[in-house]
């Protein structure tokens, strides 16, 4: 064998290539280190408000208290913040409880919000003040708003209440769409854009405190069980087992900090906690009479 050839190659090339793949390894492992240099954590407006005094608090609390850099990452509906968890190029989201169901091989929970003391909310559906309607039964032929196709209270819960009536909504209803934010449901029903609304019930009392002008121009026909508050999930695989830790400890602690209170205030809500994933079964039922619909 030739001294310049090594395993039939040109020793150079040999070399050349050896080089290159050190430094792709180099790269390689750069990109692994920025990738944990901060905590991606996902948000959607179809739940929280895109008031941008309350994500900067958020973001500068989070930073502070987990010690890593944290970049809010937001989208536009559930179904791409959901897509960015499974394929882990975010280290958590605040999601809904459905798409938590329907992906829970491939999510685990990390907290869970409370609210008036319980992990709970409910799902409204609501038409003008001045309507004269008692149930369901009494919006056949509406024009009907949803929040998101992948929101248990902006869609699932009245999806599954048609389902169980053996009715669909494109029949039920003269029209529907969907408003990608249940505020946007409450305006849509206050405005007369649609004649009736399906809303998550959390979000509809806070909007009475700040807006009780836009919520006293609609009523609510009916209200849900009380379901799984949504909550925080990240992919079951985590993208980074520390930066998620920290993230975790951040959120369930966040009512003993003072700044942590002080945006608890501004969302309304108690605290975080860990709950147990069978706190969203009904949801899963939900989602199962639908699928058997078909």
């Amino acid at each position: 064998m030739s001294r310049k050839s090594v395993f039939g190659l040109d020793r150079r090339v040999f070399v050349t290539g050896l080089a290159s793949f050190f430094a792709s390894l180099a790269v390689f492992s750069r990109q692994s280190q920025a990738k944990s240099s901060e905590i991606r954590f996902g948000l959607t407006p179809v739940f929280l408000t895109s008031d941008l005094e309350l994500l900067g608090r958020l973001q500068t609390y989070l930073g502070r208290t987990t010690s890593v850099p944290v970049n809010l990452i937001t989208r536009r509906t559930y179904q791409e913040i959901v897509a960015l968890l499974i394929s882990r190029q975010i280290d958590a989201a605040w999601i809904c409880g459905y798409p938590y169901v329907m992906h829970e091989t491939e999510l685990q929970m990390v907290a869970v919000p409370r609210w008036r003391g319980r992990p709970l909310y409910q799902s409204y559906l609501i038409v003008d003040a001045d309507r004269r309607a008692e149930n369901l039964a009494d919006l056949k032929g509406d024009v009907h708003a949803f929040s998101d196709p992948d929101s248990n209270s902006g869609f699932l819960v009245t999806r599954a209440a048609l389902a169980e009536a053996h009715a669909r909504p494109e029949t039920f209803f003269e029209r529907t769409f969907f408003t990608y934010g249940h505020r946007n449901v409450i305006r849509a029903v206050a405005s007369g854009l649609a004649t009736s609304g399906s809303v998550d019930g959390y979000v509809y009392e806070v909007v009475a405190e700040l807006e009780p002008e836009l919520t006293a121009r609609t009523r609510i026909v009916r209200r849900s069980e009380w379901l799984g508050f949504p909550p925080i999930a990240a992919p079951r695989v985590a993208v980074d087992n520390q930066n998620l830790a920290r993230l975790s400890a951040a959120l369930l602690n966040m009512s003993e900090d003072m700044e942590g209170r002080a945006i608890l205030a501004m969302l309304r809500l108690d605290g975080f906690a860990r709950e147990e994933a069978d706190l969203f079964d009904t949801i899963a039922a939900k989602a199962a009479t639908v699928a058997l619909q078909g």
